[in-house]
């Protein structure tokens, strides 16, 4: 007998209650039909840290967010929140199409079902009118938006501001070497994708973060493979003199 309920992972955390219908980009991920890949990592930080509060930026096919939702449900259930305060999960998303355009609306089976907390905005736009005028802390962070570096970097650079003390950051598409392989047929748009590896090297040379990069990319396998995760926490003593 395994850890994990196949059956409900395959119905709702892989697909949309149907079969014929799979989570929108769970691939770049490293998921399959079956396998989880790296919302493992998106559901164990938030049951570890106990994440009352965790903000996705950019939702896609709201994948992300569905594990950070499953581990504050389960949080709940087996009463470590022993409060009447649920965990909340949300969801920043302008729906503008930039770096790909997400298949839910207000009744699709994500929504329905994991009823995240969405905000249609542009992620500034939702930090200064959302997050900063209701003083919300941040315990978990996803960060998977615009894709630019100047987009990515201002992302970062608001958002952290809203850490509690142990809140912990993960962004997405940082492994330099899956975009560097990846072919694209000509004529064929593709998105600017290294903002987020740029922020990662720009991070790295600080002394304020701890990162460690979650890359399982291999050259010519037939492994499921993710196009790179990257956590980010800042440092104790950074935290104790903020």
């Amino acid at each position: 007998m395994g850890l994990l309920n196949q059956g409900w992972i395959f119905d709702s955390l892989l697909h949309n209650g149907d079969e014929k219908e799979p989570v929108k980009y769970r691939d770049t991920h490293g998921a399959t039909h079956i396998y989880l890949g790296g919302g493992l990592l998106f559901y164990t930080i938030p049951y570890f840290m106990k994440s009352r509060n965790c903000v996705c930026l950019g939702s896609g096919g709201g994948y992300v967010p569905r594990m950070m939702i499953a581990a504050q449900w389960d949080l709940k259930e087996l009463d470590v929140f022993t409060d009447d305060i649920f965990g909340i999960t949300y969801v920043v998303d302008a729906k503008n199409g930039v770096n790909g355009e997400p298949d839910w609306n207000d009744e699709s089976y994500f929504v329905e079902t994991f009823q995240p907390k969405v905000i249609e905005a542009l992620t500034d736009d939702a930090y200064y009118n959302f997050f900063l005028r209701k003083d919300v802390k941040i315990d978990y962070l996803h960060i998977d938006a615009g894709h630019s570096f100047e987009q990515v970097e201002l992302d970062f650079e608001l958002y952290s501001e809203r850490l509690t003390d142990d809140g912990i950051i993960t962004i997405h598409d940082t492994d330099e070497k899956y975009f560097k392989n990846l072919i694209v047929p000509k004529g064929e748009k593709f998105d600017d994708m290294s903002g987020p590896s740029k922020l990662i090297k720009k991070l790295k040379k600080s002394n304020e973060w701890e990162i460690f990069d979650f890359f399982d990319f291999r050259e010519k396998t037939k492994l499921p493979f993710s196009t790179g995760t990257t956590l980010i926490r800042r440092k104790k003593w950074i935290t104790l003199y903020k």
